[in-house]
């Protein structure tokens, strides 16, 4: 988890457990979506990001589990909201983590987000509720497919005899990493060589199965 993306979640706690409107107007100008719901996963409170990051206006008291239009594994396969991650973070009072997934907006247009669900704990340690942070990982999703282009490509240069096919290919493959580097910069995305396609899980973990890095100890503020 970023720095920034900490301090926005204790931030969102310390302002929903103050219950302090003009704490929770703070809450309005953090520029990640945030979201606040009741123990039942009913939606309670949002900020204006969540209207920009899901195309659409969550309804108070009526939406439940996620403010999303419509949820997406990263295969595509269409995610229901008493599955997502904020669902399983109510149901099972823990918070999730190390997951990602794809939200849907009205008009059709996709965001890739790594969403942050935190149970929400009062005074005497009864469960309350639960805020979300949604973050949007999309370029980093793009960069890493540039990523995976480029290995592709110097795989198949090394493994041709013919020479100006593997100029060719090596050049492809610059020319992903040069796109990669311009969308999250150079020391993170230089190097193309590891394994894999480092990309998270999109549907939350099962209640009971391991996962690493999913979940997180519970805070209790």
């Amino acid at each position: 988890m970023s720095n920034a993306i900490e301090t926005m979640l204790e931030r969102a706690l310390g302002a929903v457990l103050a219950g302090d409107q003009a704490l929770r107007e703070a809450l309005d100008e953090l520029p990640a979506a945030i979201y606040v719901t009741d123990a039942d996963g009913v939606i309670t409170y949002f900020n204006p990001a969540c209207i920009d990051f899901t195309g659409r206006r969550p309804e108070v008291g009526a939406d439940r589990w996620c403010v999303t239009w419509r949820l997406l594994t990263n295969a595509g396969e269409f995610l229901p909201h008493d599955e997502c991650p904020m669902a399983v973070a109510i149901n099972t009072q823990r918070p999730i983590r190390g997951v990602t997934a794809v939200a849907e907006r009205p008009d059709g247009t996709r965001v890739n987000f790594r969403p942050y669900p935190t149970p929400i704990f009062d005074k005497d340690g009864k469960f309350a509720g639960a805020v979300n942070i949604l973050e949007d990982v999309t370029d980093e999703v793009r960069a890493e497919d540039f990523r995976a282009q480029a290995r592709r490509c110097r795989r198949l240069a090394t493994a041709v005899a013919d020479d100006f096919a593997a100029d060719t290919l090596s050049r492809m493959a610059e020319e992903y990493e040069a796109k990669a580097v311009e969308l999250l910069g150079h020391k993170r995305f230089a190097n193309s060589d590891g394994d894999g396609d480092g990309m998270d899980q999109a549907r939350a973990p099962t209640p009971g199965v391991n996962a690493p890095d999913a979940v997180v100890g519970v805070p209790r503020l």
